[in-house]
């Protein structure tokens, strides 16, 4: 190996010389500027999107790409929802009791309220 250079071990392919490289991002480049996505994505047996992840990414067809290239890499994916992590909102875990008691009182939501004809088999 040659002296007085700079080398560095990555991923297994031994010794890389970092001469010229550069080690600090671009200015115009820097990821954490993008918005970041919330990745939803249909199985093919599944009937629901799951979450499987995030990313970052410049724009919303930019996000289907990365999420497509990211998260279905085997072709277990039929349909991508990318949803901007901002425009979510939910409720906290912490406060269900509250939140989900004013539906206690509403019987007629439960499926014990009803009753199940005889020819009616597969309920």
């Amino acid at each position: 190996m040659s002296e007085g250079k700079d080398l560095s071990a990555e991923g297994g392919h031994g010794a890389v010389p970092l001469d010229g490289v550069p080690v600090e991002p671009r200015p115009e480049v820097v990821k954490h500027d993008w918005p970041l996505y919330e990745v939803f994505v249909r199985g093919k047996r599944g009937l629901n999107h799951v979450h499987v992840g995030s990313l970052h990414a410049a724009d919303d067809e930019m996000a289907v790409r990365h999420a497509r290239d990211l998260y279905t890499r085997r072709n277990e994916g039929v349909s991508i929802w990318v949803v901007r992590a901002a425009d979510i909102t939910a409720s906290s875990p912490d406060e269900k009791d509250p939140f989900f008691a004013p539906s206690g009182d509403k019987v007629y939501r439960h499926p014990t309220f009803y009753d199940i004809p005889e020819n009616v088999p597969h309920m």
